[in-house]
Order: C-alpha cells, then structure tokens, then sequence
C-alpha cells in the first residue's frame, strides 16, 4: 500500500518541516523507476491543506531505502533545509533503526567496523579492505532488543550514513535482515518491504533551535506487531 496524499502517517508538521513515517515500497524522491516518490505526494498534501497557488518547496534532508519503513524528514523552506543538511553533516541528527534479523548467536552488544564500496551497477554495497579504491569507513552501534520465535530484533544507532550500511554489516556476521533478498535472505517479504524500520530520530528544531523526538510506529505486519 503506498501513500497517498490521503493516507500519509504525519509525525510532526510546522512552518519548517514535516516528518513522514514512510511506508516500505514508497520512493523517498524521484529515480529512474519513475514511480511517484513520497517527496511528490507530501507536495500534493501541502497544496491541498494550504491552499498553495504555484509550486511548493519541499527539500529532502535525508532518504530511505525504498523496501524500508520509518522516518524521514521533510523542508518546507530552503533555510530549514540548508541549516538541517549541516546539522547531519556534522552529526547532529541521531537516528536510531529497528531490524528484525535471522536469528545467530552473536554478542547482544557491540560495535561494527567494517569499509564498504558500493557497486553502481548492481545498487549494492559489500564489506572490502580498508585500501579498496572508493571504500569508505562505516561504524554502527547495535543491541538485542528482544529474542522473537524465529527472528531477532536489534537496535541500531549509526553513527556514518553509508549506503546500504545496516543491510551490508548486520548480513556481514550473519544477521539477515527478514526479507533481504538483495543481502542473502532466503526469501522475500509479500509486499517487497524488508524488515527494517527507521524507528525514532533525535534532533534540533532548526529554525526554532528546540529540541524534537519523534518515534515511527512500525508498519502493521505480524512479525512487528509480534515485538
């Protein structure tokens, strides 16, 4: 099911920004598929509610894998945007995942370190050496939130934002994320989604410098409503 202007989870909305809980399959801004991407939808929502003549600025802070759920957060104006894409140059926007995952038994804490290089042509990123050409570091921080009949659910925090990153290092020590096909699942979900669910995000408001926690519910399916 993908969003409508009708049917968007709406997390916070003012003057500056608005913050989706995306639903897995939708396109955070236009690709090559061609699909109608969220940005698109959350365009036609503000023309809509406010009555906009001409077109509506929206910029894309961040993105989302397509076949993830979770948070992503919107600009209304280029100020918003510019002072929000430094605040996640220089760290400032925490964001914490959830991944449900094959189940191994691996420590409940720890950190990953891995380099990574993406493959263009195949959209997909693996664990190399540090001197690999174009590999770039990649740090994450997880914990066992809770052991699920036949899964696991893990706490993510990063603290790079590389591509793919969560998918390539957790299927990198044998946590598969459910439905990852692309990084060694044994099969797909039904709706294309995998199992990875961008759950809460910490940051400063930027124009009005207060500070906001948002939390995505996880989308309605019976391994996360089982958590």
């Amino acid at each position: 099911m993908h969003s409508t202007k009708d049917n968007l989870q709406i997390l916070f909305e003012d003057n500056h920004l608005i913050v989706i809980n995306k639903r897995a399959g939708d396109i955070t801004q236009g690709d090559k598929t061609g699909d109608l991407p969220l940005s698109e939808v959350v365009k036609a929502y503000i023309k809509e509610k406010y009555n906009k003549p001409g077109n509506v600025y929206l910029g894309v802070v961040h993105r989302l894998d397509r076949p993830t759920s979770g948070i992503v957060i919107f600009a209304k104006t280029s100020k918003a945007l510019e002072r929000l894409n430094k605040d996640l140059r220089d760290k400032k926007i925490n964001k914490t995942y959830w991944a449900v995952t094959q189940k191994k038994n691996i420590p409940k804490q720890q950190t990953l370190t891995n380099f990574l290089v993406k493959n263009p042509k195949n959209n997909k990123s693996r664990v190399c050496s540090e001197n690999t050409p174009n590999s770039k570091k990649a740090i994450l921080h997880y914990h066992l939130l809770k052991e699920l009949d036949n899964y696991q659910l893990f706490e993510v925090e990063l603290e790079t934002g590389r591509h793919h990153q969560i998918r390539v290092q957790l299927s990198n020590i044998g946590c598969i994320i459910k439905g990852d096909l692309k990084y060694g699942a044994p099969r797909s979900n039904k709706n294309g989604s995998i199992h990875l669910h961008a759950r809460k995000i910490e940051f400063i408001h930027p124009v009005k410098k207060e500070p906001i926690a948002l939390i995505a519910p996880v989308p309605n399916d019976p391994v996360w409503k089982s958590i």
